[in-house]
C-alpha cells in the first residue's frame, strides 16, 4: 500500500480524537496500534488480554496513557507499511518542511531454533529533513488507568514499576528529555525499545537495527509462501499479516480483535471486549489462511483447540475462551475510562462464555478438518484425533434442533437458530469425509445418516413458505444474513431457487447499498444502526456462487474503499458516511477480504 497522507486537525500539544485509522504491529505474543501522527494508543501487555499499558483509545484527552512523539509545528503525516511486513513506518512533517520519520514493530523472527517473540515494542526516530524538533511522551498507566507506576532511572533505561507488571525502556535519547517531556533537536537516530524488565544483550541501536532487519526479513519470507491471488494482492497480504499477528502463539488461541469497547455504532452501548478466542472467529481465520496455504496456523490453533476438546471431556464447551484456555470470563466495568470517543461503557472480560451457542461443535469439527486430508503438516492427524473429534460431534448431535443464543449471542432471547442446526450438519457430514479418508467405512456410514437426517429438517423447518425465504430460525419469520452460510458450508446447492430467493429478499431487507446488515429483528438494544462487515462478506460470496460475479466485485470494491488508510478493517461500517465501528482490527472483516479475493480474482493462467 502507497503512502497515506494525513493532514494536520490539531495542534502538536492536543491529543487528536480517537478514530480507527491506525495501524496494528504486534509479533503473535503482544500487539500495540499506532495513529497517523505515530502515537501508541492501545497496547496490552504482557498479552492481548492483559492491561492496557497505553489505553488513549479508550481514555481521551491528556487523561489517555500513550507513547507519543510530537513534532513540534506539525503539519501533516504519511504513513505505511514496509512492504510484506508488519512493521509501520511513520513520516512526521512540521510548518517548515522538517521531516523525520518513526518505525515501529515488534521483534519476531527465528533464533536458536525457535521463534523469538519477546515482550517487546521497538520504536526508531530519524531526521529525514531540516532540524525537526521532538518531543517524547510515555504515559504509561497500570490497572486500567487506575495507577501510575514508580519510575526508577538508570544510565540507558527507565523502568516502570506496577505491582503486577514492570517494564523497562531501553533508549539512547537523552533521559533527561524523555522523563521531562522537554523537546530536543532530533540531530541523529535514536531508539525506544519498551518490554520485559531484562537488560539488553548487546547496544541499544546495534539491537534496534539488528532486530528490525530480522523482523523484515522473517514476515518477507512469510509472505513469499502464500498462494495469492492474482488480483488484489496488497489486501491480501494486509490481511493475511494481520491475521498472523492476532494468533497468540504460545497457545495457539487466535483472538477475534485486539481492543475491547469500540462500540459497534455511536452511543450504542454495544460495547464488548473481544480480546479472546472465539471457536466460531477462529475456524474462519484458519480456513482463510488455508486458501493461500498457510498452514502453521492451522496447526499451531489445533494444539489450542486439541486442549479445548481434551478439557471438556466430551461435556458442554464454551463458545469463547481466554487465550491461556481460562473457562470463566466475567464481565465487568470499568468506570474510570470514559470510552472510546467518551462513549462507554469500557468492559472486561464477555458474558458471552455463559451462553449455550450450539454452532460451536461444527465450527470445531470444521476448524479441525483439513488436518486429516492435507500431507503438509508436520503433525497430521489420524484415527486417534478422530475419535476424539468424535466426541465433539455427538455433542453437536445432541445438541441440533435445540434453543440457543444463536451466533449473535442474544443475550434475552433463545430460538432453534438455522444458523446452529446448520452448524450442527457440517460437523456430521466433515466426519462423515474424514472417516471415508481414514478408510472407517461404519463410521462413515453412521455420521452420513446423520448428516442427511439433519439436511432434510434443515431444509423443510427453516423454509417459510409465506415470505419464500429460508428464516433465521426454525418456524421463523425473519432473515438473517447467516443464513448465507448454508451455500458456503455445503448444505444447499447455491443455485438452488430457494436459496436464490433468500439471497434476493435479503438485498432488499438487510442491505443498505454494499453493506449488509446481520438482521431483520431487533435484539437486546434495539434494531442496528452499522452494517456488519462479515455479512457484506458473505453476500459477495453468495453472489458469486450463484453466477452475479460482477456485483459481487463491485460490492468487494466497495469494501476495500471503506478500509482505513493501511488496509485494516473493523467490525461494521456505517452505510452513510463509510465510518469504521466496533472492536479493531477484526478478524472476521480481514477473513472476508481474502476469501472475496480469492473468490472473484482472474485466474493466474489468464496472464502467464
Amino acid at each position: 500500500m502507497q503512502p497515506q497522507t494525513q493532514p494536520q486537525a490539531q495542534s502538536a500539544r492536543t491529543p487528536a480524537v480517537p478514530s480507527l485509522a491506525l495501524g496494528m504491529i504486534g509479533n503473535c505474543t503482544i500487539s500495540a496500534l499506532v495513529d497517523a501522527r505515530a502515537g501508541i494508543v492501545w497496547s496490552c501487555m504482557p498479552r492481548f488480554d492483559g492491561d492496557p499499558v497505553f489505553n488513549a483509545l479508550i481514555q481521551p484527552g491528556e487523561q489517555g496513557s500513550r507513547f507519543a512523539l510530537e513534532l513540534e509545528d506539525f503539519a501533516h503525516s504519511e504513513q505505511w507499511y514496509e512492504p510484506n511486513t508488519a512493521v509501520l513506518r511513520t513520516r512526521l512533517t512540521d510548518t517548515a518542511g522538517n521531516c523525520l520519520e518513526v518505525t515501529d514493530f515488534a521483534p519476531r523472527f527465528f533464533s536458536r531454533s525457535r521463534a523469538f517473540r519477546p515482550v517487546m515494542l521497538v520504536r526508531r526516530v530519524r531526521p529525514v529533513r531540516g532540524a525537526p524538533r521532538v518531543r517524547v511522551r510515555l504515559n504509561l498507566r497500570y490497572d486500567w488507568g487506575q495507577t501510575q507506576p514508580t519510575i526508577t532511572r538508570g544510565s540507558n533505561h527507565v523502568r516502570y514499576v506496577g505491582s503486577a507488571l514492570t517494564l523497562r525502556l531501553n533508549t539512547d535519547a537523552p533521559l533527561t528529555y524523555v522523563l521531562s517531556g522537554q523537546p530536543f533537536v532530533l540531530a541523529r537516530e535514536h531508539n525506544f525499545l519498551l518490554g520485559d524488565d531484562e537488560s539488553l544483550q548487546a547496544g541499544i541501536g546495534d539491537t534496534a537495527r539488528l532486530w528490525e532487519q530480522e523482523t523484515i526479513a522473517y514476515w518477507k519470507l512469510w509472505n513469499r509462501s502464500l498462494a495469492l491471488p492474482l488480483q488484489w494482492q496488497e489486501a491480501v497480504i494486509r490481511a493475511a499479516i494481520t491475521l498472523k499477528m492476532s494468533l497468540f502463539e504460545d497457545t495457539g488461541a487466535i483472538v477475534a480483535a485486539m481492543t475491547t469497547s469500540i462500540p459497534e455504532s455511536a452511543h450504542s452501548g454495544r460495547n464488548w471486549d473481544y480480546r479472546y478466542c472465539w471457536l466460531r472467529d477462529a475456524f474462519f481465520v484458519v480456513r482463510a489462511l488455508n486458501s493461500l496455504s498457510e498452514v502453521g496456523t492451522l496447526e499451531d490453533y489445533l494444539r489450542w483447540l486439541g486442549n479445548i476438546v481434551a478439557e471438556t471431556r466430551a461435556g458442554h464447551i464454551q463458545p469463547l475462551y481466554g487465550i491461556g484456555l481460562e473457562h470463566e470470563l466475567p464481565e465487568s466495568i470499568q468506570p474510570q475510562l470514559a470510552g472510546y470517543r467518551g462513549m462507554g461503557p469500557v468492559r472486561v472480560g464477555n458474558q458471552a462464555a455463559e451462553h449455550f451457542q450450539h454452532d460451536v461443535y461444527g465450527n470445531i469439527v470444521l476448524g479441525a478438518a483439513q488436518a486429516f486430508h492435507d500431507r503438509r503438516l508436520l503433525h497430521p492427524a489420524g484415527l486417534a484425533q478422530f475419535e476424539r473429534l468424535e466426541q465433539v460431534g455427538e455433542l453437536a448431535v445432541q445438541v441440533y434442533g435445540k434453543p440457543d443464543a444463536g451466533m449473535w449471542e442474544l443475550r434475552t432471547r433463545a430460538r432453534i437458530h438455522t444458523s446452529s442446526a446448520l452448524m450442527s450438519w457440517a460437523a456430521c457430514d466433515r466426519l462423515a469425509k474424514i472417516a471415508q479418508t481414514l478408510q472407517q467405512p461404519q463410521r462413515a456410514h453412521y455420521w452420513r445418516q446423520h448428516a442427511q437426517a439433519m439436511q432434510a429438517e434443515i431444509l423443510e423447518r427453516s423454509w417459510n413458505s409465506e415470505r419464500q425465504v429460508f428464516a433465521e430460525s426454525f418456524g421463523g419469520h425473519e432473515l438473517d444474513a447467516s443464513v448465507l452460510l448454508m451455500a458456503e458450508v455445503g448444505l444447499i446447492n447455491p443455485a438452488d431457487p430457494r436459496f436464490v430467493r433468500t439471497l434476493d429478499a435479503m438485498e432488499q431487507s438487510l442491505c443498505d447499498g454494499p453493506y449488509m446488515r446481520r438482521y431483520e429483528a431487533a435484539d437486546d438494544f434495539g434494531k442496528p444502526e452499522t452494517s456488519f462487515n462479515i455479512c457484506t462478506f458473505w453476500r459477495i460470496d453468495a453472489l458469486a456462487r450463484t453466477g452475479r460475479r460482477e456485483q459481487a466485485r463491485e460490492i468487494f470494491e466497495a469494501m476495500l474503499a471503506v478500509r482505513n488508510p493501511l488496509g485494516l478493517l473493523s467490525e461494521d461500517t456505517h452505510a452513510a458516511t463509510g465510518e469504521m465501528w466496533g472492536n479493531f482490527p477484526q478478524t472476521y472483516s480481514m477473513v472476508g477480504v481474502i476469501n472475496a479475493a480469492m473468490r472473484l480474482s482472474a485466474p493466474w493462467d489468464s496472464v502467464i
